[in-house]
């Protein structure tokens, strides 16, 4: 049996590759769309990134396209000497299982797919569903292309779009599903208003502190809000036009000192946490910095609105009278101790017990337990 039979055999057995898609999965194997350079993790690289060429290391790019992980095709949006930071990949085989499972596509329905990427997943709704069931967006057009002669030579051919996926593809509405490789912070009234009543949105959606909810949407009748709970932890690239901001330290930063009322490894104890957090501290995103000359010593939190307000609070000696510094209209610490405090006097939710409510007008609003308990 190769890796790929044998990925396939593991998932099925685990639970995790239901039989209506193993075929699927099979007449569509991950290695037909995965292009022949990717990156791995790779400490030692300037980049923190390593590339991989198929041609000069096939037994390392087998071994990464028919396992179970992440296998990062892009970095740095396609230009070259940037940070090494993953713009797309071929996501793990058992979230690709797992998402479609939640799509709960049926024979006859329609799907527009959200991300083409590698167009794996495009593939594998056309097995299911037939090519002209499909609609897939990308982006990237060099992605696109790519994508587009690895369909072709597998032998499938889902209608492809070039062009921003917020926007849908409204010229093959309505559709009965929609799928997104994409992580949002807020559904698109487009996918909604392109899906009927009745039909489901699974995403990955997050907070610029948590990226880290996988949501099922089930939208509404006409002149209806649209429904929607969290059904796993996941963790995507974001929708290039709702990426977060950066969080750069001011040069010269006024503000206050003091003690941090938390520990702020409590900040992010887990993804529960996190998620929950997020969801309190509107448009507050994190980065962990250090000094070289003490990385444990100055190993800190730095936190940022992307309007003004930014705050730092150092891990070691967290409660010492320097170790938290902020600024701006916005008391970013304070605001995430209260947050955190929420979580636990709401008997620590995991994320799986939050939703969304989308209305009418597009107003988006996250829920616990019920869409009578909103999230303030």
């Amino acid at each position: 049996m190769d890796k790929y039979a044998q990925l396939l055999a593991d998932l099925t057995e685990a639970g995790a590759l239901g039989e209506e898609w193993r075929g699927a999965f099979e007449r569509a194997p991950r290695s037909a769309f995965v292009p022949d350079a990717v990156w791995t993790p790779d400490e030692d690289a300037p980049t923190g990134c390593r590339r991989i060429i198929k041609a000069d290391a096939p037994d390392a790019w087998w071994s990464l396209v028919n396992a179970d992980g992440v296998v990062v095709t892009q970095v740095d949006d396609g230009h070259e000497n940037g940070p090494g930071i993953a713009t797309s990949s071929a996501s793990m085989p058992s979230l690709v299982a797992a998402m479609l499972r939640h799509l709960d596509v049926r024979d006859g329905h329609t799907v527009l797919d959200v991300g083409t990427g590698t167009g794996w997943t495009s593939a594998l709704l056309c097995s299911l569903l037939g090519d002209d069931r499909v609609t897939t967006v990308e982006v990237d057009p060099a992605i696109a292309a790519e994508a587009a002669l690895r369909l072709g030579a597998a032998g499938f051919a889902p209608r492809r779009v070039v062009g921003d996926g917020l926007a849908g593809w409204s010229y093959a509405a309505p559709y009965d599903r929609v799928h997104s490789t994409a992580a949002v912070r807020r559904v698109p009234s487009t996918w909604i208003e392109q899906t009927r009543p009745g039909g489901v949105i699974v995403t990955p959606w997050g907070t610029p502190y948590a990226n880290a909810g996988l949501l099922r949407l089930v939208v509404g009748r006409r002149g209806g809000a649209s429904h929607g709970r969290f059904v796993g932890n996941v963790s995507f690239m974001w929708m290039r036009a709702q990426r977060p901001h950066a969080v750069i330290e001011p040069t010269d930063v006024p503000g206050r000192k003091g003690p941090s009322t938390m520990d702020p490894e409590l900040a992010l104890e887990d993804v529960n946490a996190a998620f929950a957090i997020g969801l309190r501290v509107p448009g507050i995103r994190y980065e962990h910095v250090w000094d070289g000359a003490d990385p444990g010593g100055t190993y800190r939190m730095q936190l940022s609105d992307g309007a003004g307000s930014w705050a730092s609070v150092r891990y070691a000696a967290w409660d010492a009278e320097d170790a938290a510094h902020q600024s701006g209209p916005r008391r970013l610490w304070d605001e995430i101790t209260r947050a955190r405090l929420w979580w636990l006097e709401e008997g620590k939710p995991d994320l799986c017990r939050f939703g969304v409510t989308i209305a009418v007008d597009g107003a988006q609003s996250v829920w616990l337990d019920d869409p009578g308990n909103p999230v303030a």
